[in-house]
Protein backbone atom coordinates (compact mmCIF):
# COMPACT_ATOMS: atom_id res chain seq x y z
CA UNK A 1 0.00 0.00 0.00
CA UNK A 2 1.50 3.57 -1.05
CA UNK A 3 2.41 6.34 1.81
CA UNK A 4 1.24 9.26 0.16
CA UNK A 5 3.18 12.18 2.05
CA UNK A 6 5.04 15.55 0.71
CA UNK A 7 8.44 16.39 1.01
CA UNK A 8 8.36 17.13 4.60
CA UNK A 9 6.31 14.63 5.44
CA UNK A 10 9.15 12.65 3.95
CA UNK A 11 11.93 13.96 6.11
CA UNK A 12 9.65 13.64 8.95
CA UNK A 13 9.29 10.30 8.73
CA UNK A 14 12.86 9.82 7.91
CA UNK A 15 13.81 11.39 11.00
CA UNK A 16 11.83 9.67 13.33
CA UNK A 17 13.64 6.63 11.73
CA UNK A 18 16.79 7.35 12.65
CA UNK A 19 15.96 8.49 16.25
CA UNK A 20 14.37 5.16 16.59
CA UNK A 21 17.63 3.38 15.10
CA UNK A 22 19.71 5.55 17.75
CA UNK A 23 17.47 4.64 20.87
CA UNK A 24 18.11 0.76 19.88
CA UNK A 25 21.88 1.13 21.83
CA UNK A 26 20.12 3.36 24.94
CA UNK A 27 16.76 0.21 25.13
CA UNK A 28 19.49 -2.75 24.73
CA UNK A 29 21.52 -0.94 27.56
CA UNK A 30 18.48 -0.65 29.69
CA UNK A 31 17.56 -4.44 29.40
CA UNK A 32 21.35 -5.15 30.63
CA UNK A 33 21.01 -3.25 33.37
CA UNK A 34 17.66 -4.31 34.07
CA UNK A 35 19.04 -8.44 33.68
CA UNK A 36 22.07 -7.21 36.19
CA UNK A 37 19.14 -6.94 39.26
CA UNK A 38 18.25 -10.47 39.19
CA UNK A 39 15.52 -12.36 39.00
CA UNK A 40 13.86 -11.60 35.77
CA UNK A 41 10.67 -13.27 36.26
CA UNK A 42 9.50 -10.25 38.73
CA UNK A 43 11.66 -7.72 37.34
CA UNK A 44 9.91 -4.79 36.14
CA UNK A 45 12.53 -2.78 34.95
CA UNK A 46 13.10 -5.70 32.43
CA UNK A 47 9.52 -6.26 31.34
CA UNK A 48 9.68 -2.76 30.78
CA UNK A 49 12.78 -2.23 29.26
CA UNK A 50 11.74 -5.22 26.62
CA UNK A 51 8.41 -3.57 26.04
CA UNK A 52 10.20 -0.48 24.81
CA UNK A 53 12.32 -2.22 22.48
CA UNK A 54 9.49 -4.48 20.91
CA UNK A 55 7.70 -1.36 20.34
CA UNK A 56 10.90 0.69 18.90
CA UNK A 57 11.33 -2.12 16.49
CA UNK A 58 7.92 -2.23 15.41
CA UNK A 59 7.65 1.40 14.49
CA UNK A 60 10.89 1.19 13.01
CA UNK A 61 9.22 -1.78 10.65
CA UNK A 62 6.44 0.07 10.17
CA UNK A 63 8.22 3.14 8.97
CA UNK A 64 10.45 1.18 7.07
CA UNK A 65 7.72 0.23 5.17
CA UNK A 66 6.00 3.66 4.54
CA UNK A 67 9.08 4.87 3.31
CA UNK A 68 9.71 1.77 0.72
CA UNK A 69 6.72 2.37 -0.53
CA UNK A 70 6.67 6.62 -0.44
CA UNK A 71 4.51 8.73 -3.28
CA UNK A 72 5.66 12.02 -3.18
CA UNK A 73 2.61 14.95 -3.18
CA UNK A 74 3.48 18.11 -4.25
CA UNK A 75 1.36 20.88 -2.85
CA UNK A 76 -1.17 21.99 -5.39
CA UNK A 77 -1.19 25.67 -5.95
CA UNK A 78 -3.53 27.56 -7.88
CA UNK A 79 -5.86 24.76 -9.13
CA UNK A 80 -9.53 24.71 -9.37
CA UNK A 81 -10.05 21.25 -7.71
CA UNK A 82 -9.80 20.07 -4.81
CA UNK A 83 -6.82 17.12 -4.95
CA UNK A 84 -4.11 15.80 -2.61
CA UNK A 85 -2.28 18.45 -1.68
CA UNK A 86 -4.53 21.30 -2.05
CA UNK A 87 -5.05 23.51 0.55
CA UNK A 88 -8.20 25.16 0.86
CA UNK A 89 -10.62 27.42 3.02
CA UNK A 90 -14.46 26.45 4.01
CA UNK A 91 -17.13 27.79 5.75
CA UNK A 92 -18.99 25.91 8.11
CA UNK A 93 -21.24 27.36 10.82
CA UNK A 94 -20.80 30.95 10.29
CA UNK A 95 -16.61 29.95 11.11
CA UNK A 96 -13.96 30.18 7.78
CA UNK A 97 -11.74 27.25 8.35
CA UNK A 98 -8.38 26.17 6.29
CA UNK A 99 -7.35 22.48 5.28
CA UNK A 100 -4.87 20.93 3.61
CA UNK A 101 -5.33 17.06 1.93
CA UNK A 102 -2.42 15.05 2.52
CA UNK A 103 -1.69 11.46 3.19
CA UNK A 104 -2.67 9.39 6.01
CA UNK A 105 0.86 9.97 7.68
CA UNK A 106 1.19 13.34 7.70
CA UNK A 107 -2.89 13.77 8.71
CA UNK A 108 -3.13 16.05 11.96
CA UNK A 109 -6.81 16.99 11.60
CA UNK A 110 -5.69 19.59 14.73
CA UNK A 111 -3.43 21.43 11.93
CA UNK A 112 -6.25 21.01 9.75
CA UNK A 113 -4.27 18.65 7.67
CA UNK A 114 -6.78 16.11 6.68
CA UNK A 115 -6.27 12.65 5.01
CA UNK A 116 -7.28 12.07 1.42
CA UNK A 117 -8.39 8.73 2.95
CA UNK A 118 -10.56 9.94 5.59
CA UNK A 119 -14.35 10.31 5.31
CA UNK A 120 -13.98 14.40 5.41
CA UNK A 121 -10.46 14.31 3.17
CA UNK A 122 -12.84 12.19 0.84
CA UNK A 123 -15.35 14.18 0.50
CA UNK A 124 -13.83 17.20 -0.74
CA UNK A 125 -11.90 16.07 -3.34
CA UNK A 126 -12.73 16.54 -6.66
CA UNK A 127 -14.73 19.59 -5.29
CA UNK A 128 -14.07 23.56 -6.77
CA UNK A 129 -14.64 26.89 -5.50
CA UNK A 130 -18.89 27.51 -4.34
CA UNK A 131 -19.12 23.82 -3.92
CA UNK A 132 -21.05 22.32 -0.78
CA UNK A 133 -19.94 19.39 0.52
CA UNK A 134 -21.50 17.25 3.46
CA UNK A 135 -19.90 15.30 5.87
CA UNK A 136 -21.20 12.67 7.87
CA UNK A 137 -19.93 13.39 11.61
CA UNK A 138 -20.61 11.64 14.93
CA UNK A 139 -22.54 14.61 15.92
CA UNK A 140 -24.27 14.85 12.51
CA UNK A 141 -23.88 16.29 9.04
CA UNK A 142 -22.13 19.46 8.84
CA UNK A 143 -22.37 21.19 5.30
CA UNK A 144 -18.97 22.98 4.66
CA UNK A 145 -18.78 25.55 1.56
CA UNK A 146 -15.77 26.01 -0.64
CA UNK A 147 -14.49 29.70 -0.56
CA UNK A 148 -10.82 29.31 -1.88
CA UNK A 149 -8.57 27.08 -3.23
CA UNK A 150 -4.96 28.02 -3.32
Amino acid sequence: MSTYVSKKGLEELQRELEKRKAARALIAEKIGEAKELGDLSENFEYHSAKEEQGLNEARMAQLEEMIKDVVMVDQQKGGNIITLGTSFTVLCDGNERRFEIVGSAEAHPLEGKISNESPMGASFMGHGVGDTVSVDVPSGTKVYQILEIK
